[in-house]
Parts: C-alpha cells; sequence; structure tokens
C-alpha cells in the first residue's frame, strides 16, 4: 500500500535551502509512489498562538482558561477551529511526518512550536495513559530535517554550542516520542549559508540519497515506559537500574542515571 507523508515546513523564502530540501523530499517520495503533502506554514500564515480563539463557541472555564483541557474537550465535541482540525487530518493520514525547517535558537522557529502546541492537543495527540512508548501515533514515522547557522565542531561535546544530542532531547523526546512516533534519526544539514553552491548540491544529493530508503529505516531508540514505576513517580524500576549499573553509558541523553551520556543516540539510529 502507498504510504502518505506530511512535510511540515517552516521557511519564508522559496529560493532557501530548506525549501530546496522540502522540494527534494516531495519529489523523491513522490517518485516512489508516496502520497506527499505540504503544509507550508508561513505561506498558510499559520496561526502561532495557543489561545481560546482556537474553539468554536463557549469554552468550558473562560475564567481560568487551561488550553490543554478546553481543547480536549472541543476535540471530541468536534469544536476546535478550521486550521487545527484541517492540520490533524493530514497527520491523522500520514504514515511519515517531516519537519523542515532552520534550526532558530536551537529550537524550531516560533510558527512550528506553534504548530505543534496547537495541532498535538491532549485527547488527540496524547494521554496521560498514551505516551512514549504507548503513545497514541506509535505506528507512525516522524523526523526532523533542518539547516543550522553554526558549523558541525560548535555542536559537539566540546564545542561553543554543546552537544547536539543534548539540543535535540527536548523536540525528539519531548515531544515526537511522547506523543508515541518512531522517531527517525534527524537530518541535519550543517551551516549550509557558509558553504559554496556545489558543497549545498552535494548536501541535497546526499538527502536524496536518504530519502530513497527512508520509510523502512529503524527508528532511533528510547526507554520503554513501561521500564518505569508508574506508582512511584514513573521512576526507573529497580531491576533496570541494576541492568545499568555496570555499563559506561546512561540509557538515554535524559535517562543517563549520572553517567556519560550515550554517544550519537539522537542522531543514530542503533546506539
Amino acid at each position: 500500500m502507498a504510504k502518505k507523508v506530511l512535510i511540515v515546513y517552516a521557511h519564508q523564502s522559496s529560493a532557501s535551502f530548506n525549501s530546496a530540501a522540502k522540494d527534494a523530499a516531495k519529489e523523491v517520495l513522490a517518485a516512489q509512489g508516496c502520497t506527499v503533502e505540504v503544509s507550508d506554514l508561513y505561506a498558510m500564515k499559520f496561526k502561532a498562538t495557543a489561545t481560546a480563539e482556537d474553539i468554536t463557541g463557549d469554552v468550558k472555564n473562560a475564567a481560568h482558561f487551561r488550553y490543554a483541557e478546553e481543547t480536549k474537550l472541543a476535540w471530541e465535541e468536534g469544536k476546535l477551529c478550521a486550521d487545527i482540525t484541517e492540520e490533524q487530518r493530514k497527520l491523522t493520514e500520514a504514515d511519515l511526518i517531516i519537519f523542515q525547517f532552520p534550526m532558530y535558537w536551537f529550537t524550531v522557529p516560533a510558527i512550528m512550536k506553534g504548530w505543534m502546541d496547537r495541532v498535538l492537543t491532549l485527547g488527540y495527540a496524547y494521554s496521560e495513559e498514551r505516551r512514549y512508548s504507548q503513545g497514541i501515533f506509535k505506528d507512525k514515522k516522524a523526523m526532523l530535517s533542518f539547516t543550522t547557522g553554526s558549523h558541525e565542531s560548535m555542536f559537539s561535546a566540546d564545542g561553543v554550542n554543546g552537544d547536539m544530542n543534548v539540543t535535540l532531547w527536548p523536540l525528539q523526546n519531548g515531544i515526537l516520542h511522547y506523543c508515541g512516533f518512531q522517531v527517525l534519526a534527524p537530518q541535519i544539514f550543517w551551516a549550509p549559508s557558509r558553504l559554496p553552491s556545489e558543497a549545498r548540491g552535494i548536501l541535497l544529493e546526499g538527502w536524496r540519497t536518504r530519502l530513497q530508503g527512508v520509510l523502512a529505516e529503524k527508528p532511533l531508540s528510547f526507554t520503554p515506559l513501561d521500564c518505569f514505576d508508574g506508582e512511584k513517580g514513573f521512576q526507573l524500576k529497580p531491576e533496570f537500574q541494576e541492568k545499568n549499573a555496570s555499563k559506561e553509558y546512561g540509557l538515554t541523553v535524559g535517562i543517563h542515571l549520572g553517567k556519560a551520556l550515550p554517544p550519537n543516540s539522537q542522531m543514530k539510529a542503533g546506539v
């Protein structure tokens, strides 16, 4: 069965490297028989702020508006506004979601963060019972594809910007994996604006090559939810702590157990 792909794209210029990366993904995946939809957030003038206007009709508690609870009710009652509903439709139908963006301040641009805040609503994208390895989107794959302004050396363990694996943890674990996505290794284009045209072309060819097999890639590794004790504040169960006691590295970037971080665990699958 043909796969469906959603590209959530955030760049203001059609002449940008990000636009070229988005177009390459659309072309290569479509050539494989995939149905590809693109949410061009700037072109759509996508609203980035999570407010009561995201709900049609009255809210339950206007005096103390709580976005997560109110949008959950609105989702259940079919009262989310049209732009959120449309993006949720695209996401529901997709097998793979690619987030294409320039890294701003070590994270996604505000307009893309707004997409995450508004589209990944409580109930639809996650719940207390369904998150992480047991998450709602556990049968879907997602990945980040982005450009940096700094060279790769600056995002190393001894570089001025710090380890890129640490930078990626909140996005890949705290948003994508939290919603259950199988998170593929990120596609990082290091400082393309500082490279000559020929070198940028080589980066895009590498991306095209990867896209040929991206749907079959194995995801990054995260510690399964059932390794944590829900009755004790979701702490790692003693048996898993004991199992890892003699190992050199912690389990993940975030669950490091006071040990050295596992190298490249947020950048390469199988580590």
